[in-house]
């Protein structure tokens, strides 16, 4: 049997993925080279934004069209609908696109009797249905790497309690649930036997974990998350992981305590990502975001004075319900003083079922265009501006592969989270090591003198 994976969205379905990969290839799946040849399809769904809904909604029905051909051919495909779009819009999805499994969010642990059904049908031997409503408690996977790789996603929380007005996350991924730091501690160990060098711890909200008590640990805040894990992977105890992220992180959330920890131990990198979302504290209210400006440039502040050198990205959301010039330039003030590494921006579109998509005083469509189109120009101006002033420095790096538009030339990530291209021997793929910034070729590094340093 033959399975094929599309991935949509955020980390966490990337990672979610690859746990799901795991339990094909531990029932002896093999991956197919694409969707038409497989056994099996499975498109996991990202519901953030309208857009997103849509391309997968155009990929399930050309995958509906090519099922019926398959059908008719004898040579059946079983097509399943996985994440946040098929929580929310669940059996509809059957209807609509002949999809045979729904798979919502907090329904993963469903998987393998997905698989199960789908080999008695190929056996000719009759499956009882999956009932598409059924909402078993969720569970974390105990492996999130995918195969051969030297980086690792390690999920700590799921879920969402914020409620930001704009925002359907709360409504698809359901309440926070943190995972137990024993299991947190056995995947790392896992991946780091496997060869990892750098993990990403992720959450919808990361720095909201909590746990509460149980398996061999008092209760556990993030900051106190982050000490055990330094601890286990302190350098005399010769892990190969050196670096540690964590995704994403909310700034009502981040504690001074989160800052000393990260300040005091070298492994966790020198990057974060803060999302900001807006400016101006009568959007942020409105947002329902829970921090001021003033809170959030302090935040900032804070962190760079224990931590020089630190860098942020963020998320920047404009043409929010309400939203005036003067709110639009707040934003671009907040940017000036900040200044991003890089930022996710985009234009506000109303989610069915949140609180903003009733909002009053909508924001034209070509309004929405020209500020998000000032909020960019901004952006690429500080990204230049802080890269170049970053040429000729000596950076340790993580080389993650060859580069796609030089063959001769091995791609490499700063623990700022900049990108470097240089040449170099494929051997040193999955390696840490040196190079010298000497200049730019858009948002990349051009290096030298690449060495290794294991």
């Amino acid at each position: 049997m033959t399975y094929f994976f599309e991935t949509y969205g955020c980390q966490m379905n990337t990672a979610e993925s690859a746990a799901l990969d795991l339990v094909c290839r531990e029932r002896g799946w093999e991956k197919a080279p694409d969707g038409e040849s497989a056994d099996l399809v499975l498109l996991n769904t990202c519901s953030v934004r309208g857009t997103a809904e849509q391309r997968a909604l155009g990929r399930l029905a050309l995958y509906a069209s090519l099922k019926k051909k398959r059908n008719a051919a004898g040579r059946p495909l079983v097509l399943v609908a996985a994440g946040c779009m098929a929580q929310r819009l669940g059996g509809s999805l059957m209807e609509r696109f002949s999809v045979d499994h729904v798979m919502g969010t907090r329904s993963r642990s469903l998987f393998p009797r997905i698989l199960e059904a789908a080999e008695r049908g190929a056996r000719g031997e009759a499956a009882a249905p999956l009932d598409p409503g059924e909402e078993p408690v969720f569970s974390f996977s105990s492996s999130h790497l995918e195969e051969g790789s030297f980086r690792s996603f390690i999920p700590i929380m799921h879920g969402c309690n914020n409620f930001c007005s704009y925002c359907i996350v709360p409504y698809v991924r359901g309440p926070e649930i943190s995972r137990s730091p024993r299991d947190i501690i056995n995947e790392t160990n896992l991946v780091a036997e496997k060869g990892v060098r750098e993990i990403t711890l992720l959450g919808q909200n990361v720095n909201s974990y909590r746990w509460k008590g149980g398996d061999g640990f008092s209760s556990v805040d993030f900051p106190g998350l982050l000490r055990i894990i330094a601890g286990e992977l302190d350098p005399r105890r010769r892990s190969p992981i050196r670096w540690v992220r964590f995704l994403s992180a909310n700034p009502g959330d981040f504690s001074p305590e989160t800052t000393r920890i990260m300040a005091e131990n070298g492994i966790f990198c020198r990057h974060i990502h803060l999302p900001v979302q807006h400016g101006s504290n009568r959007i942020l209210k409105a947002m329902n975001r829970r921090y001021t400006r003033e809170q959030y440039l302090s935040l900032v502040s804070g962190i760079r004075r224990d931590m020089p050198g630190m860098t942020f990205s963020t998320d920047i959301l404009v043409g929010f319900p309400g939203e005036t010039g003067d709110d639009l330039e707040e934003t671009l003030d907040l940017m000036n003083e900040v200044r991003f590494l890089y930022a996710y921006m985009y234009h506000y579109n109303p989610r069915e079922g949140t609180a903003a998509c009733n909002l009053p005083g909508r924001v034209a469509e070509d309004v929405k265009r020209e500020r998000l189109s000032r909020v960019i120009a901004l952006q690429k101006k500080h990204t230049s501006c802080l890269l170049e002033s970053r040429i000729g420095f000596r950076e340790r790096v993580l080389v993650e592969g060859i580069s796609r538009k030089n063959a001769d030339e091995l791609i490499s990530r700063t623990e700022r989270d900049e990108m470097a291209a240089a040449p170099g021997k494929a051997s040193l793929i999955g390696t840490f090591a040196e190079l010298t910034l000497s200049g730019l070729a858009g948002n990349t590094f051009r290096a030298r003198d690449l060495v290794s340093v294991e």
